[in-house]
């Protein structure tokens, strides 16, 4: 496994061969290898990003407390089977400072797009460049941001880019919580409360019966909406947000 750091070294490294793409932003779990092994499962070479964004934080306290676990995602991404990643600097992917930006105007209005404004034109605007730097044939988005994969995936088809975006199924915990990154800043008491996120938005209960639920049992609710034939939530445990969504009355496959 080669590790990129450079825009110039990528394209000197550029392999021929169908390339697979999976973007993170560090701090891996099960979650991100379901979509490494989709991708080499699928593509003659893998390519993981490891980038955390600034532009997509609305909370500079929440940028400067993402966690860093570098060392255990390098052992992680070479144990499965990953040919290079690329880890760019913040002038290296910003030499504009952020002059340019990809928005969004009606999709983006809703959701995690509403509570955290700015978060959406960070995401399509880092993923647009890496897309257009990688040049990927594949690249693999988790649909736990299902807002985010959505978004991505018209993008790309908006403006014409030669790659297919590939929606994975949520990745859980045994417990039913969703695998996120941020599953880690969790004390041990919010990691016990954490699964019932998952536990009762499923429920048939209204919307609003819901929002109750989860105050109760300790969220601070963000949201609990339904949109695009599927419910959605974000609330707090602590200074920890997190997001889950489930369908409704459909069933999707794993990658799609």
């Amino acid at each position: 496994m080669k590790i990129v750091k450079s825009i110039r070294e990528w394209k000197n490294a550029k392999p021929e061969k169908t390339v697979g793409f999976v973007p993170t932003m560090g701090a891996l779990h099960r979650g991100h290898l379901s979509l490494v092994e989709e991708a080499r499962n699928n593509n003659s070479t893998v390519v993981v990003s490891i980038f955390v964004n600034p532009t997509q934080f609305n909370d500079k306290n929440d940028f400067h407390s993402y966690p860093n676990t570098w060392e255990k995602d390098i052992s992680m991404l070479k144990n499965a089977g990953v040919d290079y990643v690329f880890s760019p600097e913040y002038k290296e992917l910003y030499s504009d400072e952020y002059r340019y930006q990809i928005s969004e105007k009606k999709m983006a209005s809703v959701l995690c797009g509403e509570s955290r404004p700015g978060h959406f034109d960070g995401v399509l605007t880092v993923v647009m460049k890496l897309l257009n730097i990688i040049k990927p044939q594949f690249a693999y988005f988790g649909k736990k941001d299902y807002q985010q994969y959505m978004l991505i995936r018209d993008m790309v088809a908006t403006f014409f880019i030669e790659t297919q975006i590939v929606g994975c199924d949520i990745i859980r915990e045994t417990d039913g919580l969703a695998m996120s990154s941020r599953n880690l800043l969790l004390s041990e008491p919010q990691r016990k409360t954490a699964p019932l996120l998952y536990k009762i938005l499923q429920q048939t209960s209204n919307v609003n019966e819901i929002k109750k639920q989860l105050a109760v049992v300790g969220f601070k609710v963000d949201y609990v909406e339904e949109f695009w034939q599927r419910r959605f939530a974000a609330a707090f445990l602590g200074k920890v947000r997190l997001i889950d969504n489930v369908p409704l009355g459909e069933t999707y496959d794993s990658c799609s």
